[in-house]
């Protein structure tokens, strides 16, 4: 099992159609992507918080609770689905939620390998753990591009592209009402401090 996970992993940077190919074609029924996401929102909470506790420099009032935190971060994941199946339908894509939501919550699964990999380096060496943040996101885009292409039946990256871009502003969009709605003014202070 732990074999085929790290495969997984490894051909999820050098074969990412393969790998978004074997995910969509899973077929998770509703109640098991449910359960997959709110594992790696719990998963990426935990380790949020103990980075937190490695480095306690003082954090905006709504990223100091790990609850609100977990809210925040459910919310981002939910705006991130429908915005990139949303942003797909501009382009003629085909994907539906449970696609996105699949493809989506493997990202998540991949950056809380990156976050442990980073808890141990960035006490080593910050310029180490700098680049291995770098090098991540440049292969998290890739990977997202191609997953998005495949999910939608596009068959051309400069659609994914597109959708990704549209997807980003409408989840921009809709992160900043989540936030307004629990308070945070648009300079990212509370009123009430």
């Amino acid at each position: 099992m732990g074999q085929m996970a790290l495969t997984l992993v490894l051909r999820s940077i050098t074969e990412p159609r393969l790998v978004a190919r074997w995910l969509l074609g899973l077929k998770l029924s509703r109640e098991a992507l449910l359960i997959c996401f709110a594992l790696v929102v719990v998963l990426n909470t935990l380790l949020f918080g103990v980075a937190v506790l490695m480095d306690p420099a003082p954090l905006p009032w709504f990223l100091a609770q790990p609850s609100v935190y977990g809210i925040l971060q459910a919310g981002s994941l939910v705006a991130t689905i429908f915005a990139f199946l949303w942003g797909g339908r501009l382009f003629s894509g085909t994907a539906q939620v449970a696609d996105i939501a699949i493809l989506v919550i493997w990202m998540q699964t991949l950056r809380v390998l990156v976050q442990v990999v980073l808890l141990v380096l960035m006490p080593v060496s910050a310029f180490i753990g700098g680049l291995a943040v770098s090098l991540s996101s440049v292969i998290g885009f890739w990977i997202l591009l191609h997953f998005i292409d495949e999910a939608h039946g596009f068959g051309s990256l400069l659609k994914a592209l597109g959708t990704i871009v549209f997807g980003l502003m409408g989840m921009a969009f809709a992160i900043s009402i989540l936030l307004t709605l629990i308070g945070v003014d648009p300079t990212g202070i509370n009123g009430n401090v």
